[in-house]
């Protein structure tokens, strides 16, 4: 019993000796790797990230093409079984035929069985270019020619809502990434300045941290949306739509910053860098904000959530992304009809792509968090 006892208590010291030898970085790996949600935060958001840059590739038709033939065909079965009982071990699918309700006159869709499409992978399809310079026809999946395999249906365009969702997810997180930028550096910059000088430089900059964040976010932005020109360009449309977001979201992380900073400046070791001359400068950027980026960082992520649903609700009103441009509250404004919406649910989709979205920033913000303090549970 001595025996294991000592064992475990060697085991013990051997592995808290390890960590203290090992570096920050490594120290918070070693912890964000223990916790599961984060992990699972972390596949969530590279997952949505890769269907975005590669959305042509993930998508078996062109996410640019429009058939109005196609208007609303509904998700299409990924089938194993065919109508006869019979077992495949390539996947199928049937196309849709539709017909008129003689009485309401309402679009009924079928699956044709007279024929199978079996699914095909890294096939050849309509040209694209990889990140805009690389061009290239591979397509992930498709089928025989004459087929058509829509997963999650078609739009009122006739376009591939699976393929529509991946495009979009590129201006909804690019747009939210770019904006949350713009955001930590204003408020962690304002909030160093302000905890580092005091003194009247602190009465100013929280007075008017105080008078941005009075404002009510969503109100304002839909005011500030509603100003960009109608004529603007797509790149000077996402250019504002980013600064409107990044505009009143900067105040909370200013402040927290700020009492960081005001911990830190009478430590031994900023008191030794004034008392060898070093410049506010140097103490600023070399000392203060690298102990407060670990915080920073865990502020992206949980703020980057929070433009996401910002931007899909502009959107979804109008007043936020438009043409070309296409993002996932962009894509929810056919929900807006509620015929259209009755009759085609799954137009319904793209929130899925939302949520997963959120969550996953969210489990990832959550296990930074807790490893960006590897000393906490020493």
């Amino acid at each position: 019993m001595n025996d294991e006892l000592g064992k475990k208590l060697f085991d013990d010291q051997g592995v808290i000796g390890q960590e203290h030898n090992e570096g920050y970085f490594q120290l918070v790996w070693r912890r964000f790797r223990r916790s599961k949600v984060s992990i699972v935060g972390s596949l969530m958001v590279l997952t949505l990230l890769i269907l975005a840059i590669f959305a042509d590739f993930f998508s078996p038709t062109s996410i640019y093409e429009i058939n109005l033939q196609a208007s609303f065909i509904p998700p299409q079965r990924v089938r194993f079984i065919d109508h006869e009982g019979k077992f495949h071990l390539r996947p199928f699918v049937y196309n849709y035929v539709y017909t008129l309700d003689p009485k309401t006159f309402k679009v009924l869709w079928m699956e044709d069985t007279t024929k199978a499409y079996f699914l095909r992978f890294f096939v050849k399809g309509p040209e694209y270019k990889i990140l805009g310079l690389i061009p290239s026809n591979l397509h992930l999946y498709g089928v025989e020619e004459g087929g058509t395999v829509y997963i999650l249906g078609t739009d009122k365009m006739g376009r591939d809502l699976w393929g529509k969702a991946c495009e979009a997810g590129r201006i909804s997180l690019s747009m939210s990434l770019f904006g949350t930028i713009i955001s930590i550096a204003v408020g962690s910059i304002l909030g160093v300045a302000s905890g580092y000088y005091g003194g009247w430089i602190d009465s100013v900059l929280q007075r008017f941290t105080e008078f941005i964040s009075a404002f009510p976010n969503l109100p304002l932005w839909m005011a500030l949306a509603a100003l960009v020109p109608k004529t603007a360009d797509s790149f000077t449309v996402f250019i504002i739509m980013a600064c409107i977001f990044a505009l009143l979201s900067w105040t909370t992380l200013a402040r927290e910053v700020r009492a960081k900073v005001m911990s830190l400046r009478e430590t031994d070791f900023i008191l030794a860098a004034k008392e060898m001359g070093a410049s506010d400068a140097r103490i600023i950027f070399r000392h203060l904000y690298p102990n407060t980026l670990s915080h920073i960082i865990v502020i992206l992520t949980l703020t980057i959530p929070g433009v996401i649903l910002a931007e899909s609700f502009l959107s979804f009103l109008g007043i936020g992304i438009t043409e070309p441009l296409i993002s996932w509250g962009l894509m929810m404004r056919n929900t807006q009809d509620i015929q259209t919406l009755g009759q085609n649910a799954w137009i319904l989709s793209p929130i899925g792509f939302m949520v997963v979205a959120v969550l996953g920033f969210n489990f990832l913000g959550d296990g930074l968090r807790d490893a960006a303090d590897p000393y906490a549970a020493m």
